[in-house]
């Protein structure tokens, strides 16, 4: 769009707070913005003054702009943000982070269990959390576990079966670990009690359960019950001992949100502190990649409400190093001169130099991995997996959906060690309706191979599926189906422990953490979520909202940017409760919406007509 187009349609912009959107010819969407006066903000990017290179591209692929009014400025920020992360334009800053992050969850049952969780499914559950590190996750469990008493059984604990007698304690009550639900040896009340205790724990806070266990103690001593004090003398230095491995701040500080920033040519690195109750109880880094020239101002200030709204931060103070746009009034920015909030600072600062010098590791790592003898590699991945012939051409598959939405895979292909990048591969699913990795695998596995048999194509020595032992299983059919089987070699690779499955084998293989054989085996399955993921997001992206809300009979642009606005995702949409949609476009809309995303609610099939049309 040129200058003299865009005069054309000036004078139709709003001026008023808002969001504006820009459509390229094919109607993808590739940036997003936020603006007090969209009017004046428009219009600067057409001004005959802009010297930015990456500006004047941006403003060149432009064909259509569209508008989205707010009430204030702080719903335009978190639109904005809503809209980046969701569709992830091609000029927006993109946020280098597709990870599912680990919850602990509090079941809604009767003497609730607490468990490692990645899905959060909206039953009434508590979920604490989210953590930066599955490990982080399951050492928290297992030390909440060694002091406070919660059952980690599955049974059905109603009081109709624990009255009917129908369970028996387990070897956990013997052990101390239980104290007997199942047999109406604990009271509700009790439980309860132990899940404030272990709420505590979690949030850092182990003064409330120190003193339950120190009063308890003193009791057992004036009751002459030395043995059971020790006991409890044993959980409180162990408390004490693991409160003292914390990182703590300022036991008066309170709860705190800490960030710090670097930026290097094209790429930022955004360091967050989650400080509670003057503790470090979480960490991590990320990298943003810029893209129309942004300062480490924008930059930062999409970190923060990314980081707060990931982790569901409430802290009522976000410390920085410089001041940033976060348009919450209800909390405080902090800039500090010195003491423990500029010692914070300081330290979120070592965290982002330290991410940075890791990289630099990894790529000069590469780099000398580039200049070993590949052959070498092949011949011990060929030993270590016992595999007939040297896996001089190794092909991977990874799937990749949204919601349902824009089911795809990838493949990736390494021929000598190397990547053979004219080989790689794209598939758009057709025969797979909603979320189905297994029949997505089996199809993309049975194109594959079924076009490399008609064009007498080679084979690959080795065929790696990341997805353990369900996908494999999928992608076995399909080559039993071709009556490849014996021809090639095929092993899952499960995504959190990196161990492999081979198909109908009981047992993983572990391969050495550092051996060869493993760094060449990550190196690809990394190189496959890089290339799914490009694709993904341009389909994603390329479907703009349309696709995902407009598409419901009855729903229109409004009413999708509004529900939009609210819910921040459309993943929070298809998790709404009836009544939350209500309250947000009324009755008569909430009905249409919610039957969408719950056909089996209603008995209703108008979903999977919509998918079927869209395919």
């Amino acid at each position: 769009m040129n200058q003299e187009e865009f005069q054309l349609v000036q004078s139709s912009i709003p001026a008023e707070p808002g969001i504006y959107k820009y459509f390229d010819e094919e109607h993808t969407l590739i940036y997003v913005g936020k603006a007090k006066h969209l009017r004046k903000r428009v219009s600067s990017y057409f001004n005959k003054n802009q010297n930015s290179y990456k500006t004047n591209e941006l403003v060149r692929r432009i064909r259509s702009i569209e508008f989205t009014i707010v009430n204030s400025e702080q719903d335009a920020f978190l639109l904005e943000n809503s809209l980046i992360k969701e569709f992830q334009p091609r000029y927006n800053i993109n946020l280098k982070d597709d990870k599912s992050y680990p919850y602990i969850v509090i079941k809604k049952e009767d003497f609730p269990r607490v468990f490692l969780t990645r899905r959060v499914i909206r039953d009434g559950s508590e979920y604490l959390g989210p953590f930066t590190s599955v490990g982080k996750v399951r050492e928290l469990i297992h030390f909440t576990r060694q002091h406070i008493p919660l059952r980690t059984c599955k049974l059905n604990l109603t009081p109709q079966n624990i009255e009917k007698k129908k369970f028996k304690v387990c070897l956990e009550y013997h052990l101390g670990n239980c104290k007997g639900p199942c047999e109406g040896l604990q009271t509700p009340a009790d439980y309860a009690e132990n899940l404030q205790r272990l709420r505590s724990l979690l949030k850092g806070n182990l003064s409330p359960v120190l003193q339950v266990y120190k009063d308890q103690m003193m009791q057992y001593v004036e009751q002459l019950s030395f043995e059971k004090a020790e006991i409890l003398k044993k959980k409180i230095e162990h408390l004490r001992a693991y409160q003292a491995k914390s990182t703590i701040v300022n036991q008066k500080m309170g709860d705190i949100d800490v960030f710090a920033i670097a930026v290097v040519e094209d790429d930022a690195y955004v360091n967050f502190l989650m400080v509670r109750n003057g503790t470090i109880v979480d960490t991590q880094t990320i990298t943003l990649k810029k893209k129309l020239d942004e300062s480490a101002g924008e930059l930062l200030s999409f970190a923060v409400n990314h980081f707060r709204e990931t982790f569901r931060s409430t802290a009522p103070e976000i410390v920085v190093p410089f001041p940033v746009e976060y348009p919450d009034e209800q909390v405080k920015q902090i800039i500090p001169k010195s003491g423990d909030k500029k010692n914070l600072i300081e330290l979120s600062i070592k965290n982002v130099d330290y991410f940075i010098q890791e990289l630099q590791k990894r790529k000069r790592l590469h780099l000398q991995e580039a200049g070993e003898d590949k052959m070498e590699i092949l011949e011990q991945l060929q030993d270590d997996l016992s595999l007939m012939e040297t896996p001089v051409h190794i092909e991977c598959f990874d799937n990749s959906n949204f919601q349902g939405s824009y089911p795809v895979s990838a493949m990736v292909c390494f021929k000598d060690g190397v990547p053979s990048k004219k080989d790689y591969r794209h598939f758009n699913v057709k025969t797979v309706q909603g979320i189905n990795d297994f029949a997505t695998m089996k199809e993309v596995v049975f194109r594959r191979y079924k076009r490399l048999m008609e064009s007498n194509e080679s084979l690959p020595q080795l065929v790696i599926i990341d997805g353990g032992k369900g996908q494999l299983g999928a992608a076995m059919e399909s080559i039993e189906d071709l009556g490849l089987t014996g021809r090639m070699t095929l092993v899952g690779l499960a995504k959190n422990e990196e161990e492999i499955f081979f198909a109908g084998d009981k047992d993983s293989l572990k391969l050495p953490f550092d051996g060869q054989s493993l760094r060449l085996i990550r190196y690809i399955r990394d190189e496959v979520h890089r290339f799914g993921i490009t694709f993904h997001r341009k389909k994603r992206s390329g479907g703009t909202f349309k696709n995902q809300l407009e598409d419901i009979k009855g729903i229109g642009n409004s009413t999708a940017d509004t529900l939009l606005k609210h819910f921040r995702s459309v993943k929070n949409v298809t998790l709404a409760t009836m009544e939350e949609i209500t309250n947000v476009v009324g009755k008569q809309k909430a009905q249409i919406v919610y039957t969408y995303f719950h056909p089996d609610d209603e008995g209703n099939s108008e979903k999977e007509a919509v998918s079927t049309n869209d395919d």
